[in-house]
């Protein structure tokens, strides 16, 4: 089997509030290998937002390691995270988090321009990115323009901008109906397979979870399969 592209290993999470101590991840062990597909389940509250938080290096764990292609990230330095993150990591969120003053073409280019990709060339790979989800014609609107499921599209192309090894994506269509939600997914399932990424979702929809390739869940503080 090839090398893991994403591995949890041992992962703790306490917070302290006063006087209280909460253990939200308790020893979580996982690993994702290149083109798999992972429904990450669990009730609101049990820790799956802090855990692919964890796994993208935007939160450090208490305890245990995250090892991206192999590599620890625990005694990086802060700016090397930063560089492994953006080279090999995509996330998309809830809510979209595009910058409304910008085209759809130009929030799909900062991601490239700030990983030192040259301006005419971040402007293409957004034009085909975008034509690939079908809004190459809405490539020049601003996001209060365009639809909710088309926001959603375009916040995946740009998450794939800078060609990730594995995209963690949280409730990526927690905020659209169930018809758009279901469209926006099957767009976002198709660009995993083609670029042979490795994917972890998180979702509460047991429909989009069964479309994966296994499905694993938080239960008091650690992933079991489900």
């Amino acid at each position: 089997m090839s090398e893991a592209s994403l591995k949890l290993d041992g992962i703790t999470r306490t917070f302290i509030q006063g006087a209280a101590k909460l253990d939200v991840l308790r020893g979580v062990d996982f690993e994702i290998h290149p083109g798999e597909i992972v429904a990450l389940v669990g009730p609101s509250g049990t820790g799956k937002s802090t855990l692919l938080h964890i796994a993208g290096l935007l939160e450090k764990p208490t305890k245990g390691r995250v090892l991206i292609g192999g590599q620890s990230a625990g005694d990086l330095s802060d700016s090397v995270r930063t560089r492994l993150r953006r080279e090999h990591l995509g996330f998309v969120y809830q809510s979209h988090h595009l910058l409304p003053e910008f085209s759809a073409a130009e929030n799909v280019m900062l991601p490239q321009m700030v990983a030192g990709v040259p301006k005419a060339a971040a402007h293409e790979r957004a034009l085909t990115l975008l034509a690939q989800v079908g809004l190459g014609e809405r490539a020049s609107h601003r996001p209060p323009k365009l639809s909710g499921g088309e926001q959603q599209r375009v916040a995946i192309v740009r998450a794939l901008a800078n060609r990730p090894k594995v995209l963690l994506a949280d409730e990526p269509t927690g905020n659209l109906d169930e018809r758009t939600a279901a469209l926006v997914f099957d767009e976002l399932l198709r660009l995993v397979r083609d670029f042979g990424l490795s994917a972890m979702i998180a979702t509460h929809n047991p429909a989009l979870a069964a479309r994966m390739d296994r499905t694993v869940a938080l239960h008091e503080g650690r992933l079991v399969p489900a």
